[in-house]
């Protein structure tokens, strides 16, 4: 008997639950043996080759030598100074001005031109003048005519009286009239020599030498004794002084200084204090303290050949009081200030710095006079000094020589 069997796939849940063939397990365990295994070798492999770069590593090279500026520690003279802001001011300031009224005729100088005393400036029409004259020699001839007459008639009289032929009264009258035209006579010789002053007053002379500065009125223009406004200015500029102020509490030291020495010496800079315009002495000290600034003014005097001073330029006048010998100097940008005091960096043989303690002396613009800490000749660093420590390795370049102004 034939019977019909039909196969049933198996269905999902049975296939994920049947157990795997034991081929397939044993590759698993397989690769959970050799995965572990590989990393262990990549790691060590790993390890020995960090191991083997570390050995084989070269030294860390010396440290780079910082580039730094020196200057050599000097020793020699200081001279002690002070410092004040000045203006130059000319020994005499003229303001030319007519002594007469008239019409200015002629200018003879030119603008800016130096002019030597009583050389001709201006001239004032003379004409009215010369015409005054001629009447005052006039006059003066007719009351001599006069005065001779009188004395003549004197005479007479004398002789009259002593003979008895005129009264006493009238001879005492004609030398009243004698006295009077001798009287008329002087008047006549004073108005005479006024009117010739007159003329010499026409010509306007220089009363101080000088330089001229620009003229204030132009030929043509009528000119007055009484106006207020000057003709030209004449300022002499050679001498010329300086006026200067110093505190009042250096006073002291400057009059101590004067009666050793017989006259200060005195340099006057430009604004900016960095050029020398020119050398002189002190000439005289004020006899009080101005009490709104705290200050003394001081004169000095300078010959000025060669006008390099102009009056009222404003200028740094420098006073030498003093003198320090055999000091010690370094430039002013060396020392280095702390809490501890002053120091300087000191560069030694072997191209390494040493801080080292000073005491400072004098401050002289940019150059310091020492009391102790150094000797002459030793190095010490004026530019480069942020990044130093004691034992700092440098490389040192010295300081150009600056020329003095």
């Amino acid at each position: 008997m034939d019977v019909n069997v039909t196969a049933t796939p198996p269905s999902i849940a049975e296939t994920s639950i049947r157990p795997a063939a034991p081929e397939a397990r044993a590759g698993w365990r397989r690769w959970q043996v050799v995965v572990p295994v590989c990393l262990a070798v990549v790691i060590a492999g790993t390890l020995a080759y960090r191991s083997m770069s570390a050995g084989r590593a070269k030294p860390a090279p010396p440290a780079r030598p910082v580039p730094v500026v020196i200057s050599t520690v000097k020793q020699g003279d200081v001279q002690v100074t002070l410092s004040g802001l000045g203006s130059v001011v000319p020994t005499d300031s003229v303001t030319i001005h007519s002594r007469v009224d008239g019409q200015l005729m002629e200018v003879k100088f030119r603008e800016g031109q130096t002019v030597q005393k009583g050389a001709l400036l201006m001239q004032i029409d003379p004409r009215p003048y010369e015409v005054q004259l001629l009447q005052a020699e006039g006059q003066l001839a007719k009351d001599e005519a006069a005065l001779k007459n009188a004395r003549a008639d004197l005479q007479r009289y004398q002789t009259l009286t002593k003979e008895g032929i005129l009264p006493q009264q009238q001879l005492d009258t004609q030398v009243s009239t004698v006295d009077q035209a001798a009287a008329a006579v002087k008047s006549d010789q004073a108005g005479m020599a006024s009117a010739r002053l007159n003329l010499v007053y026409c010509n306007i002379t220089a009363p101080v030498s000088g330089v001229a500065g620009l003229r204030l009125v132009d030929p043509g223009n009528m000119v007055h004794a009484t106006d207020t406004t000057g003709l030209v200015v004449i300022t002499p500029v050679s001498p010329i002084d300086v006026m200067f102020s110093i505190p009042a509490d250096h006073i002291q030291h400057v009059l101590a200084s004067s009666k050793d020495v017989q006259r200060l010496k005195v340099e006057a800079y430009d604004r900016d204090f960095v050029k020398k315009l020119a050398t002189g002495s002190l000439l005289a000290v004020d006899n009080q303290v101005d009490p709104t600034t705290g200050t003394v003014r001081l004169k000095a005097e300078f010959l000025n050949k060669d006008a390099a001073l102009f009056p009222n330029q404003f200028v740094n006048a420098k006073l030498q009081t003093d003198t320090l010998h055999d000091a010690l100097t370094v430039p002013a940008a060396a020392v280095q200030r702390s809490p501890q005091g002053s120091f300087v960096y000191v560069v030694k043989g072997d191209s390494t710095v040493e801080q080292r303690t000073v005491e400072i002396l004098l401050t002289e613009g940019d150059t310091i006079a020492l009391k102790s800490g150094l000797k002459a000749g030793e190095k010490v660093v004026i530019d480069g000094l942020d990044k130093l420590r004691t034992g700092t390795l440098v490389a040192a370049t010295e300081a150009a020589v600056k020329a003095k102004p």
